[in-house]
């Protein structure tokens, strides 16, 4: 049973609240990755909320915890997490950043096709040096699209591919640039190092652009997606967070905890490999959704 339906199940059945419901409630929510303290706070806000507005029944506390959940998530937006708009005559440049598996390349393409429909010029860069797959799949999706793609040969130096693509893009072939960047394990400083110098050299010639980091996550990693938000946030200062595969066995309470712990808000969701398959972050319905309301 997916967890949403697990939580849908039990305020069906909790017919009045008490105690033990409070305390099931948060169990719950740490199984479904939420985080223990998150969980703990957000069913102590919950309490509050029932208490002052006398709420007696689990649905209309189910209700009651939507609106707690979708401010937590409104939290920490900022102009520089939006998404993708029409041209304004600014340069944005995106470092798409992750481990391996998270599907970075492919949403690289997602959020170029995306950026295409909304009259943007978009430049892909090859920037994961370290697979020759990853260049050649970049390839594909940039014939695809007829998109402009930046590539070097395979172990060559990343950051000299973004400084290609930023010089390309200056010079009038583009307003957009999204960077593929290798599937970096957050346990290898080295390879985390290698990101730092990326993101330098981006920050010493992006000028006036507008230069946005994402970390791609699969939505399926539980708790751990958060070890590794963690890690590259320490490492880069993140702008925001892209989740994919979010058609599957997601349990989706992390989201809360990107929010509570680190304020890092969800900018994308994807739930499929086409092109089409990411849409804008919606708090409102993910909130309602977690509990089973939508």
């Amino acid at each position: 049973m997916k967890f949403t339906e697990r939580l849908k199940q039990f305020f069906g059945i909790r017919k009045a609240i008490s105690e033990e419901f409070f305390e099931e409630l948060t169990d719950l929510l740490v199984e479904g990755d939420f985080g223990p303290a998150g969980a703990y706070k957000m069913v102590e806000k919950l309490r509050e909320v029932c208490k002052k507005e006398k709420i007696a029944e689990g649905d209309e506390a189910r209700r009651a915890l939507a609106k707690l959940l979708e401010e937590l998530l409104q939290e920490p937006a900022g102009t520089e997490a939006l998404t993708l708009g029409p041209p304004d005559g600014i340069l944005t440049i995106i470092l798409l950043l992750g481990v391996n598996g998270v599907g970075k390349t492919t949403t690289a393409a997602k959020l170029a096709d995306s950026g295409r429909a909304l009259k943007r010029k978009p430049i892909l860069a090859a920037a994961d040096t370290f697979r020759a797959a990853a260049i050649d799949q970049l390839k594909i999706h940039g014939e695809r699209l007829g998109l402009r793609v930046v590539a070097h040969k395979h172990g060559g130096d990343p950051a000299a591919v973004v400084y290609d693509a930023l010089e390309a893009a200056q010079s009038g072939g583009g307003d957009l640039i999204i960077a593929d960047t290798a599937g970096r394990m957050h346990t290898k400083s080295g390879l985390v190092e290698e990101l730092k110098k990326i993101d330098r050299i981006v920050g010493s010639k992006a000028g006036t652009a507008r230069y946005i980091k994402w970390l791609v996550l699969d939505a399926t990693t539980g708790r751990n997606a958060l070890v590794q938000a963690e890690t590259f946030h320490e490492a880069v200062s993140l702008n925001g967070v892209i989740l994919t595969k979010c058609d599957s066995s997601a349990k989706g309470g992390v989201v809360f905890s990107l929010a509570e712990e680190l304020k890092l808000p969800v900018i994308y969701t994807c739930d499929g490999e086409k092109y089409g398959n990411i849409k804008p972050f919606d708090p409102h319905v993910y909130s309602l959704e977690f509990v089973g309301l939508a």
